[in-house]
């Protein structure tokens, strides 16, 4: 019986310690493969920062254009336009509803194209166009597209209004005469939970006959309150008079 310093050469000639051995080299080696030679210190890009700075994770200032107006906040870089506009902003018809990209409640116009903004990065917007429904008119004056939503009982909680109104006005800025179709599919991007589809589609319609400086009759004024800035109010009504045989003696 052959002795080799009390230890036993494993079979083939390959140890265990020589297995560890290769194995490491391989992960090293393996890592500098996957890692496709990008430099340890590489440092991304951000819109509106020059030189490719990093900035974060504390809050830095950001500067806006809103409806042609500039705005400037101090907010951190994780936060969505969405929060920018309603918590820090104080402009509030962008809905947060559903939070994730799918409801369509918080749409508006970046770059003249709808987008959900709880899914831009405010720090993404900044130096960029952006439109909200406030942008469009006052009670005194509506824009037609508010004011033939009103004429056609297109809303009732309010909460999805200005998000359709905005899919509304960026469909019309790019094709001014669309047929039934073409507005099924420009609004197909937001949800109503309660069902106001009909009415929301007759009222793009009659707003692109009506035109750009022309609202609907009937609808200017107090009674509709609740297309500018959505979220449940609902407008100011005239009282009836009672008339003869109306149950009321």
């Amino acid at each position: 019986m052959s002795h080799n310093d009390g230890r036993e050469s494993p079979p083939g000639g390959f140890s265990r310690r020589d297995f560890l051995r290769g194995g490491a080299a391989a992960s090293v080696l393996g890592a500098g493969l996957l890692g496709g030679g990008v430099p340890v210190d590489a440092k991304p890009t951000v819109p509106g920062v020059s030189g490719g700075e990093v900035i974060g994770p504390g809050a830095v200032p950001m500067s806006f254009q809103i409806n042609g107006e500039p705005f400037k906040a101090v907010l951190e870089p994780r936060v969505t336009l969405l929060d920018a506009l309603r918590d820090h902003l104080d402009i509030t018809g962008a809905k947060k509803v559903c939070n994730r990209g799918t409801c369509g409640a918080c749409t508006i116009i970046l770059d003249g194209r709808t987008v959900y903004s709880c899914s831009v990065l405010a720090i993404e917007a900044q130096g960029r166009p952006i439109e909200t429904v406030e942008g469009l008119g006052r009670p005194a004056r509506l824009h037609p597209l508010q004011a033939a939503f009103v004429e056609h009982d297109a809303q009732q909680c309010g909460f999805c209004t200005p998000g359709f109104v905005m899919a509304a006005k960026a469909l019309l800025d790019r094709n001014p005469h669309p047929t039934l179709d073409e507005v099924h599919h420009g609004l197909s991007g937001n949800f109503c939970r309660c069902g106001t589809y009909a009415g929301m589609r007759k009222a793009v319609l009659q707003a692109a006959d009506a035109g750009p400086d022309e609202a609907p009759r009937g609808a200017r004024g107090e009674e509709a309150g609740a297309v500018e800035g959505g979220g449940g109010g609902k407008g100011k009504k005239k009282k009836g008079k009672k008339g003869k045989g109306d149950g009321n003696g």
